[in-house]
């Protein structure tokens, strides 16, 4: 059992508590065989509200799969954290992944993040930072926001 942290960086402007919101929310993955080294072509992605069963009656698991090479059963679960503006421009981890025999390698933003007005509170929802950028206006402090240069990498926890 390996734990994983996502770790994302991004320049907040005027924007405070950016996090992934629901248990809906996608997290889009490429993952990587334990076992054999192989990597999903395809983006994979996980949801907090999803759950497989492991074999031999361990518990569950967000994701369970056979490898399409070597047939090796791994599985794959999601512990969430989240991530605030004071921490722009710093690597701070939004998810942690519990991986038995997967491994997270690529990830790749999209809708489904929320965020707040850092001065006034109002609500952002449905953010897509699928660009790396985002932008909007917040109405009650006539100011623009903005969420610039998402970046991420994966540390072991």
């Amino acid at each position: 059992l390996q734990r994983i942290g996502l770790q994302l960086r991004a320049t907040l402007e005027n924007i405070t508590r950016l996090r992934a919101e629901g248990e809906d929310f996608r997290w889009y993955l490429k993952l990587k065989c334990g076992n054999c080294g192989e990597v999903s072509e395809k983006w994979q992605y996980l949801r907090l509200m999803d759950s497989a069963p492991l074999k031999g009656g361990r518990g569950s698991a967000t994701m369970v799969q056979k490898c399409k090479l070597c047939s090796r059963e791994s599985s794959i679960g999601i512990i969430l954290t989240q991530l605030q503006a004071e921490d722009s421009e710093k690597f701070k981890t939004i998810v942690e992944f519990e991986c038995r025999g997967l491994e997270p390698v690529d990830f790749q933003p999209q809708a489904g993040f929320a965020a707040e007005g850092a001065e006034s509170g109002t609500p952002f929802n449905d953010i897509n930072l699928l660009e790396k950028d985002w932008n909007d206006y917040d109405e009650k402090t006539k100011e623009s926001v903005g969420i610039y240069e998402v970046t991420h990498k994966f540390v072991k926890c």
